[in-house]
C-alpha cells in the first residue's frame, strides 16, 4: 500500500465516517430499482467509486444519505440509458441450457435463497411497487420507504418539489388501484 498523504488519509476519514454508515440504504434502494442483487451490488458499487471521486464536492455535515442516494439514482439511469441504446444479446450457450431445464417438469428445491427470493415475488405489495412506472416508484420508494422529505427527494431527482408531490399523489393513487383486492382479502377494506 502507497504511503497516503496527511490530506488523503483525512479524505479517507471523512469519507468512511460519513458514507458508509449508509451502505446498507443504499443497497436496499439499488435492490428495489435493480430487482437483481448482482446488479444492485454493482450499482452501490459505481455509487460509492464516484462518492469518493467526488468527496471534495460534499459539504462536510450535510445529508449524506440524500448525496448517495442522487448519485445512485443518476448512475441507475445512466446505466439504464446506455443498455436501452444496446440491442439484445444472446449467448447461444445459455439459451442452450435455459431450452433443456424448461423441457423438465418443474421440481420443488431445498435452496433457501431460491425459496426466499420466489416468496419475494409472490408478494403482492411488492409487486404492485414494482409495477408502478419508474418515476412514481422512484419518489414513492424515497418517500414512504426511505423517510425522505420532499425537498430531499428533489434535490436528488434534480425536479421542482412540486412535480415530486404530484408523482408522490399519483404513485399511491396508482398503488392504491392496483391493491384494492388485497386489501379486501385481508378484511382492510369492506365492501
Amino acid at each position: 500500500m502507497a504511503n497516503l498523504s496527511k490530506e488523503e488519509l483525512q479524505k479517507q476519514i471523512d469519507f468512511e465516517s460519513e458514507m458508509l454508515p449508509h451502505l446498507d440504504a443504499i443497497y436496499n434502494f439499488a435492490l428495489k430499482l435493480t430487482a437483481e442483487p448482482n446488479d444492485a451490488e454493482d450499482l452501490v458499487q459505481e455509487t460509492i467509486v464516484k462518492a469518493f471521486r467526488f468527496f471534495n464536492s460534499y459539504e462536510k455535515g450535510t445529508n449524506a444519505k440524500a448525496w448517495l442516494f442522487r448519485i445512485l439514482k443518476n448512475s441507475y439511469i445512466n446505466i439504464y440509458r446506455k443498455k436501452s441504446r444496446q440491442p439484445n444479446q444472446v449467448d447461444y450457450d445459455e439459451v442452450a441450457t435455459y431450452y433443456e431445464s424448461v423441457r423438465s417438469d418443474y421440481k420443488e428445491t431445498t435452496d433457501l435463497e431460491d425459496l426466499m427470493y420466489r416468496e419475494m415475488m409472490d408478494d403482492d405489495v411488492t409487486k404492485a411497487l414494482s409495477d408502478l412506472p419508474e418515476d412514481f416508484r422512484t419518489v414513492v420508494m424515497l418517500c414512504d420507504i426511505e423517510g425522505f422529505t420532499y425537498e430531499e427527494i428533489a434535490n436528488m431527482l434534480d425536479v421542482p418539489i412540486g412535480t415530486i408531490r404530484s408523482r408522490l399523489h399519483r404513485g399511491r393513487n396508482l398503488l392504491k388501484t392496483q391493491l384494492m383486492d388485497y386489501a379486501r382479502k385481508r378484511g382492510f377494506k369492506k365492501d
